[in-house]
């Protein structure tokens, strides 16, 4: 995404929290060195999953049950969509099917005596809140399904942005054509490796999040674990990215690259309550934030090695790095936040509200860490 460095300007007088977000993804990839996302040279550089648990057992064996492991399926083993083998959505004169069978999972449109049926390629998705599907013609393009599946309606509705009530055709009523360059920004953030040399490289992608999507290529660490010598002696991270070494807002940025950083956010043009999906984009937006806080980073509460905590309590113990937790204590340097005088526990749960998404049919955890009042509109 292009911007004009007089429109850059205006951006930056305009939005208060824009020194709070340094750059861009695009800003990020521009840059030498690893960022989430970004082009590589060779598959050769890439080791997989597998080698990396070699070494590392436990980590590498609760990331593999994340939603983010499986943020990218193939229908044979999407389990949303064999769990639900018969979807119909029927939203106006065209009626949407998915129909699910050992392998294979067929999307269907019809009208009248016209239908059209395709078998899915792609299911994008966690399943925990929703899922979304591309699927290929003749001409080899990928086209994406208006009909996904949300978990909180236990069957289909238009995909988010999608909605067409009085589409020209069957064929418009359908699908939409997906860009090439959309096609690799897709595959970027739900798969590993799956651009190699500029090109989409579908044959040898590796689907969902593993662990050289955010670390990069592993060949080169694993040369030098096995050959000490050759690298810098001690140095455990040799020839690998680990991001706990960013600052705090460049780490956010990271982890933006695909959940959705401040710039990113804003040069979309997203706005209101469907910014809530993009947690650090609004994490950055907090008072508390400032500058930067290494207690406030995305995986200072989230381990993206283990599943996502739930229970508002679980996070108690990160929020009480900062705030001191005794009605009356003063504040120090190191805790420079006050007590809450509301409750002991369950911060998260009153200071990050959740925000009922439309598109999604779903309820997000606004990361905007603030005193919410009742009734109060939601806070861009």
């Amino acid at each position: 995404m292009k911007i004009c460095p007089f429109a850059l300007l205006l951006l930056l007088f305009a939005w208060p929290y824009a020194g709070r977000g340094q750059l861009s993804t695009e800003d990020h990839l521009a840059e030498p060195g690893f960022w989430p996302t970004q082009d590589h040279p060779s598959r050769d550089e890439f080791t997989g999953a597998q080698t990396c648990a070699r070494c590392h057992v436990s980590m590498s064996a609760t990331q593999r049950e994340t939603p983010m492991a499986r943020t990218l399926e193939q229908p044979a083993g999407a389990a949303i969509l064999h769990d639900h083998p018969a979807m119909r959505f029927k939203p106006n004169a065209f009626t949407y099917e998915i129909d699910t069978a050992a392998d294979r999972s067929i999307y269907s449109v019809a009208q009248g005596d016209q239908r059209l049926s395709y078998p899915l390629a792609y299911a994008f998705g966690t399943g925990q809140v929703a899922q979304s599907y591309l699927f290929k013609k003749d001409d080899g393009n990928f086209y994406e399904a208006r009909a996904s599946y949300f978990v909180s309606l236990s069957g289909l509705d238009f995909t988010p942005s999608r909605a067409l009530l009085a589409p020209s055709g069957i064929d418009e009523a359908m699908y939409r054509l997906v860009p090439a360059g959309e096609v690799q920004r897709c595959f970027a953030c739900h798969a590993t490796a799956s651009s190699i040399g500029g090109r989409f490289d579908e044959q040898h992608l590796i689907p969902g999040v593993s662990c050289e999507a955010c670390h990069g290529p592993g060949a080169n660490h694993v040369k030098l674990m096995r050959d000490p010598a050759a690298g810098k002696p001690g140095a455990i991270d040799a020839g690998i990215f680990n991001s706990a070494h960013l600052a705090p807002a460049d780490a956010v940025e990271f982890c933006g690259a695909c959940h959705g950083s401040w710039w990113d956010v804003k040069l979309s043009g997203v706005k209101g309550v469907s910014t809530a999906r993009s947690a650090p984009y609004r994490l950055v937006t907090s008072k508390c934030w400032g500058q930067g806080d290494a207690r406030l980073t995305c995986t200072a509460c989230h381990d993206p090695h283990k599943q996502l905590e739930t229970d508002p309590a679980s996070y108690d113990h990160v929020c009480l790095t900062c705030h001191v937790n005794t009605a009356g204590a003063a504040t120090t340097a190191s805790h420079p936040g006050r007590a809450c005088p509301a409750a002991v526990s369950k911060c998260a749960g009153c200071h990050m509200p959740k925000a009922y998404v439309p598109e999604m049919h779903a309820n997000f955890t606004d990361h905007r860490i603030r005193i919410a009042r009742a009734g109060e509109p939601f806070p861009d």
